[in-house]
């Protein structure tokens, strides 16, 4: 998918990656060989390696790779790949916008939004759900129809942090674990869903914007969501957790009447393309203050 910056500049986005994930969730020996792949066994001792000193030898040209510029992030030696990877801003890289109407980013990405209904069909990670089956949860996804759902879709190059988006009483965290269907699908009004990734949620009574949701979605093999914390009252720009190697995702629910997401976004999304932001920065504002 193409992405435009808030200038409106139109960037072609590499879908190599994304084509060949297609291919292999697409027919069964590819399928077969992920889950060996993403299997506890194999993830555990990808993981670890990803946290040992031999590891650091990665950094170098993956930062090339990937294009990174480092003048964001402290000058330091990381003594792991995932050090790097979760690697700290410089004081002042990502400003939180501190206006209370303002809806704030609460990470690095590219964003869609979907407006909600029960029927809504949500593409994250090469899967498709619905607010229900994302959750796992029909009856909370129900309080959500009429509103928003926001995906922000994190690159091998964004920080990797992520935050709260206002002051608010969190709830507690839900995890549902990830699963691969080899043979036999699992069947989502009539698209075939082989794959569900790792999801960690939790629901929020926020100050500004009420009832919100905030999801984070790891990778299937060694993508790792580290929340810091259980129930508590939190404040907007505070760090809510990090990803570890792998793909990841952050997904907003935000209620109706509650949010006007700003026009630029639901332009692009409408049109099927991305837009990129930044942790902290404005994309939406709430309607009634």
């Amino acid at each position: 998918m193409d992405y435009k910056d808030r200038s409106g500049k139109l960037v072609k986005n590499a879908t190599g990656q994304d084509k060949f994930l297609e291919f292999v969730y697409s027919n069964i020996p590819g399928r077969m060989a992920m889950k060996l792949l993403a299997s506890p066994a194999v993830s555990q001792v990808v993981g670890k390696f990803m946290d040992t000193w031999p590891s650091t030898f990665l950094i170098s040209s993956f930062i090339r790779k990937n294009h990174i510029s480092m003048a964001d992030y402290e000058k330091k030696k990381y003594h792991s790949f995932n050090e790097f990877f979760t690697r700290r801003l410089r004081l002042g890289k990502r400003p939180i916008d501190k206006e209370d109407s303002h809806l704030i980013a609460p990470c690095d990405g590219l964003v869609t939004v979907y407006p909600i209904d029960l029927r809504t069909k949500i593409r994250i990670k090469q899967s498709w759900y619905t607010v229900g089956s994302m959750l796992r949860d029909k009856r909370l996804a129900a309080e959500f129809a009429g509103g928003y759902c926001i995906v922000l879709r994190l690159t091998v190059d964004n920080y990797h942090r992520y935050c709260y988006i206002d002051h608010a009483v969190k709830g507690r965290n839900h995890i549902i674990r990830g699963v691969l269907h080899t043979v036999n699908p699992a069947v989502l009004e009539h698209i075939r869903i082989y794959k569900e990734n790792t999801r960690a949620w939790c629901a929020m009574e926020t100050r500004n914007f009420g009832k919100v949701v905030q999801m984070e979605v790891g990778a299937m093999m060694v993508g790792k969501i580290n929340n810091y914390h259980r129930e508590a009252v939190v404040k907007r720009g505070q760090e809510k957790g990090r990803f570890e190697y792998g793909g990841s995702t952050v997904v907003l629910l935000v209620k109706r009447d509650e949010i006007a997401v700003d026009h630029d976004i639901l332009k692009n999304s409408a049109d099927g393309i991305e837009t990129k932001v930044r942790m902290g920065e404005r994309i939406g504002k709430a309607m009634f203050l």
